[in-house]
């Protein structure tokens, strides 16, 4: 299993801040500003251990992301953490029945989001 961490968020400062977190922890890390860019990295054959996405995009939304990810080969099973400002019952609800893995409410902590990503792989 890779360890690569695929973050898709529409936001380059989120992206870069939590690339800075995960990277200084040694995790790998692949970006996205899309849903669509995420899923055309993963049709090229991009297998992310972990992919952590955002609810609220352009285009493919984060819901739309992981259930078009858990439709492609070798992703139906990746752990897909979402990383929301969304705190909403009924999204939380909509991510679950889409097969999300996890949710964190942003801003998310540091050391709550290595914590989270340690549980969701053990190896990374």
């Amino acid at each position: 299993m890779s360890s690569t961490i695929l973050l898709v968020d529409d936001s380059a400062t989120i992206l870069m801040s939590m690339e800075t977190i995960l990277h200084r922890a040694g995790f790998a890390i692949a970006k996205a500003l899309s849903g669509e860019d995420a899923i055309a990295q993963m049709e090229k054959g991009l297998r992310p251990g972990l992919i952590i996405t955002d609810v609220h995009m352009p285009g493919m939304n984060g819901i739309d992301l992981i259930r078009k990810a858990r439709s492609l080969p070798g992703t139906q099973f990746t752990p897909i953490l979402v990383v929301t400002t969304e705190s909403q019952q009924s999204k939380r609800e909509e991510a679950r029945a889409a097969k999300a893995t996890g949710w964190l409410v942003k801003p998310v902590q540091p050391d709550d989001l290595l914590r989270v990503v340690r549980q969701i792989l053990p190896n990374g």
